[in-house]
């Protein structure tokens, strides 16, 4: 059966109302936010004693970024929280945008870090952004359109 499409990416955070607003500010709408917990969800995500807060985010398209608070078991973190680009593991989620130095400029104003920006040939311009908690995003502008 083939896959119908890619409902959501899941980050666990810390502080979710930074992250939240981090995403706010970068164009996605939180859609709902809830307090998971029980023996079901324990079930389904393989651990015990589970209560989480979820806040869903989704882009003007409707894809989904969920990000999750953990209240029980604490969260763990493997690694810094600025891991290099060549390190194991999700290093980034990418959009595209129309006006990319714009969007960089309105980041960088609520506190994002510019990590790089690059042109690729003349299909796309490219900009790795860090948020909270050392969350990347990169963000890509299409050239050439009409």
């Amino acid at each position: 059966m083939p896959l119908k499409r890619m409902d959501n990416i899941l980050i666990v955070v810390d502080d979710l109302d930074a992250v939240k607003s981090f995403f706010t500010e970068l164009g996605l709408e939180l859609e709902g936010e809830t307090t998971v917990e029980g023996p079901s969800v324990a079930a389904l995500i393989g651990l015990k004693d589970v209560r989480a807060t979820l806040a869903m985010m989704r882009t003007p398209d409707g894809q989904g970024v969920e990000l999750d608070k953990f209240h029980t078991p604490d969260a763990v973190r493997f690694g810094p929280a600025d891991a290099p680009a060549n390190a194991l593991g999700l290093r980034r989620i990418m959009f595209a945008v129309d006006d990319i130095d714009g969007l960089v400029a309105h980041m960088q104003a609520h506190g994002a870090d510019i990590i790089g920006q690059m042109q690729y040939g003349d299909s796309y311009r490219l900009a790795y952004i860090r948020g909270p908690e050392g969350i990347v995003v990169g963000l890509a502008e299409q050239l050439g359109q009409a």
